[in-house]
């Protein structure tokens, strides 16, 4: 059998739009619910990569959840490339510690929701063909929760940047990849910025579909 590769997880994801997550906030607030059509036609303009702009979801001062717009990735001071997740055993690890490391005050403070449609991964051994060189490349396989418009990505931010929080895979993703995004189930967000959030690190019973790209 052949070995997996180690490869980056979640770099890849269909983020709502900023108007389309503000008017998700907007009617979940009136109505309780967020009432985000489903789509199953992708267009590759709407996805996001590291460095891309997208938006989340901040508890303001008032205690309550607010739109922001934050550039994906962790610019490091002697590092060229930013840093754009966060292993939720890390930071658990640095906050026990008592908040030493880069994710200590992140994980502390700066929880946040990222609303997305799905999110990808690549396959730790199948291939296709490139696009574009003909060449092969890590089979993508896109991520989305059974029945749902869209759902929560865990993220922490700090300064405008954001990073997606990863944990252990489960048995929806652990055929393609050795991590995946922490993914929030219904009634989950306010656990993610509550103070029991470090509970939510077995994604064990989050139902995902995966369909390969191509």
């Amino acid at each position: 059998m052949k070995e997996r590769k180690a490869d980056a997880v979640c770099t890849r994801m269909i983020p709502l739009t900023y108007d389309e997550a503000v008017a998700a906030l907007d009617a979940h607030e009136h109505t309780g619910r967020a009432r985000v059509a489903r789509r199953d036609e992708f267009d590759p303009v709407c996805d996001a990569y590291p460095g891309s702009e997208v938006p989340a979801y901040v508890m303001d001062s008032y205690g309550r959840l607010a739109t922001v717009k934050l550039i994906w990735g962790y610019t490091l001071e002697g590092r060229r490339a930013a840093v754009y997740n966060t292993r939720i055993e890390t930071a658990l690890d640095q906050l026990r510690r008592g908040r030493h490391g880069m994710w200590a005050n992140a994980i502390a403070q700066g929880r946040c929701l990222v609303p997305v449609r799905a999110f990808y991964e690549s396959h730790g051994v199948e291939t296709v063909p490139s696009e574009k060189t003909g060449k092969p490349v890590r089979r993508q396989h896109r991520f989305r929760v059974p029945c749902a418009g869209s759902f929560f990505l865990a993220g922490v931010q700090q300064e405008g940047q954001l990073s997606i929080v990863t944990t252990a895979p489960n048995a929806s993703v652990a055929h393609v990849h050795a991590r995946m995004p922490l993914v929030l189930g219904p009634g989950e967000s306010g656990v993610w910025l509550g103070p029991d959030f470090d509970r939510l690190a077995d994604r064990s019973a989050i139902q995902l579909t995966a369909e390969p790209e191509r």
